[in-house]
């Protein structure tokens, strides 16, 4: 991945100043009595069907909806799309009624593209793909996920699943892992997120979810497939967390019952993506990817040692996985 400086989301106004502008036109277009043509208007919802002007279809609906907007803010809004000839996004954004980002959430919504907003109180910075996805390090993600579907998953193929592997800690596996993740199920395949990681899994940390019960748990006979969760807000994706930290965790991976396992979320998921402990700790990762189609190995720059690198993916070059290839992270 290489490393790009985020842009951040342009402003749309000039403040105060323009928004008086906007108003007096507005206001002036209602004193002549008409407004010039603009966006053909459409159905509105039942909330607002009282509203003579509606514009861009579902997309100032929706936005009407996350914001709260009341039927005369949606009026002011529509006046000045059709004044402007902009869409509702932008005289919204213009006329101080909502920000670039929530246009973007409304956009998100309407093409059914996954995103989320801030969580207030929660760190999700690690969630690129949800929470900046038109961010360099987002972009990255995607084009790694597209290099992997045209390069190493073929159509036609049975579920594809991608072991990420690391040979130290902190190289960035587990970001990674749950960012693929998050797009491949962004480009609708019905994905999961196995956290194989059984001696320092993270995933249940950056997704917020519950570790009471997980992979250990399926593994050892515990608990059945109800303990994979579904992302909220996030269509087609899943995620198994590692739950309760084995005394065992290489007899477990390496074992008929993982193996099974495997087998069985195949026929469940499209794409499978399954994060692992850094190699440093043990034979963990690899016996994973023996149970994967295909593995995947994150380095991180200035850190990782060449020899380290040479020795995993020569080792894995011998596994029934297919090495995808090594992903330097450079953030």
């Amino acid at each position: 991945m290489a490393r790009f400086r985020d842009a951040g989301t342009p402003s749309m106004t000039n403040g105060q100043a323009a928004q008086a502008t906007l108003e007096s036109e507005m206001q002036g277009a209602v004193v002549r009595g008409g407004m010039p043509d603009g966006p053909e208007i459409i159905e509105t919802a039942p909330a607002l069907r009282h509203s003579s002007s509606w514009h861009d279809g579902r997309l100032g609906e929706i936005l009407a909806r996350q914001r709260q907007l009341t039927p005369q803010e949606v009026e002011r809004i529509a006046a000045v799309a059709r004044l402007r000839r902009v869409r509702f996004g932008d005289a919204a954004v213009a006329l101080g009624l909502a920000s670039a980002q929530d246009v973007f959430q409304a956009l998100a919504s309407q093409f059914r593209y996954a995103c989320a907003a801030k969580a207030p109180g929660r760190d999700r910075s690690e969630q690129v793909m949800l929470h900046r996805p038109r961010s360099a390090q987002a972009e990255a993600v995607r084009a790694l996920r597209s290099e992997l579907s045209r390069q190493v998953f073929r159509d036609g193929e049975p579920a594809a699943s991608l072991a990420v592997l690391s040979p130290q800690a902190q190289d960035g596996k587990s970001f990674l892992s749950a960012n693929l993740a998050v797009a491949w199920s962004q480009a609708g395949r019905r994905t999961l997120l196995v956290d194989a990681d059984l001696r320092g899994p993270r995933q249940h940390q950056i997704f917020g979810i519950t570790d009471g019960h997980g992979l250990s748990s399926l593994l050892s006979g515990r608990a059945g497939m109800d303990v994979i969760a579904r992302v909220q807000d996030v269509p087609g994706l899943y995620v198994l967390p590692a739950g309760p930290l084995p005394p065992n965790p290489l007899e477990l991976v390496d074992g008929p019952v993982f193996r099974d396992l495997m087998g069985e979320l195949s026929s469940r998921f499209d794409q499978i993506v399954v994060d692992t402990p850094a190699c440093a700790y043990g034979a963990d990762a690899l016996a994973v990817a023996d149970r994967c189609s295909a593995a995947l190995v994150v380095a991180r720059r200035d850190a990782s040692r060449l020899a380290s690198l040479a020795a995993l993916t020569g080792r894995l070059s011998q596994g029934p996985a297919r090495l995808a290839g090594v992903v330097m992270n450079t953030y």
